[in-house]
């Protein structure tokens, strides 16, 4: 009896070295999700969606402390790629954040900062556009698609121009024309108004996208490099959008104590 079992190991461990590698262990591979299709034909992107980490916070790898949650880097690589004098720009901005942030003074945050914060948006697509409406500000973004170019010249705006066009399931925005006056975060990671974004949306399931953006600065960054995250469908049957309307905050704070430093203390 033990002759014959010997045997039979030795069978099929033979087979096995004998069969090509690609059959061993061989598991299927899971297939692309496909996403339901508008009436356009586009795939349907449509939802509110939200961002689960602490890249508002900062994009990097960063510890915790009071008010500010641990976190790992959204970036590819993990560090973002400053020139020296940028670099040394960042870390004094980090430093004197509670009062150069942006977002202290309700500035529109722009892109990509605003994806990740943690406030909720809607995407809403029509056959020549795709709107992103962001409860931030009442942040609404204009995609405009079908080959529309950008307008020439040097436009500063604080959400720049986004242009789209569909790469298979993705939707890919090219966004330019920014001030220079937004950061990517609260720990001052910062960029100039030669800033250029390329950003990919792609469904990845019933409930979820990928998103990534490839960000370019020739007089901040020594290279392009990027981010991406998963966004999340809000599951609340009636999910919608509420108001952030930062300046009412900002007033309220004045009639109650104007001598308060109050983005100070956040």
């Amino acid at each position: 009896m033990r002759r014959g079992f010997a045997a039979l190991t030795v069978g099929v461990a033979a087979l096995c070295m004998l069969a090509p590698a690609s059959v061993v262990g061989q598991t299927s591979p899971a297939a692309p999700y496909v996403p339901p299709r508008t009436a356009d034909g586009q795939p349907d992107l449509q939802g509110v969606w939200q961002v689960l980490n602490t890249a508002a916070w900062d994009l990097e790898d960063h510890g915790a402390r009071l008010g500010v949650p641990a976190g790992r880097s959204v970036v590819e690589g993990g560090a973002i790629p400053y020139q020296p004098a940028a670099l040394a720009r960042k870390k004094e901005n980090f430093e004197k954040r509670a009062s150069l942030d942006p977002e202290t003074k309700c500035f529109h945050p722009g892109v990509p900062r605003i994806t990740y914060m943690p406030y909720p948006f809607q995407i809403v697509q029509q056959a020549d556009k795709v709107s992103i409406l962001y409860e931030y500000l009442h942040t609404v973004r204009y995609v405009y698609m079908n080959g529309n170019p950008h307008p020439r010249g040097q436009i500063e705006w604080w959400m720049g121009d986004s242009r789209g066009r569909w790469e298979g399931n993705t939707l890919v925005v090219d966004v330019i024309h920014f001030t220079d006056r937004t950061w990517f975060d609260r720990a001052g990671n910062f960029h100039s108004s030669a800033l250029h974004v390329v950003e990919r949306y792609t469904p990845t399931g019933p409930d979820h996208l990928l998103y990534e953006a490839t960000i370019e600065d020739p007089k901040v960054f020594t290279r392009p490099w990027k981010i991406s995250m998963p966004l999340y469908r809000r599951q609340e049957r009636n999910a919608e959008l509420f108001e952030y309307e930062c300046n009412a905050y900002l007033l309220e704070q004045e009639w109650t104590n104007p001598a308060s430093t109050f983005f100070e203390k956040r």
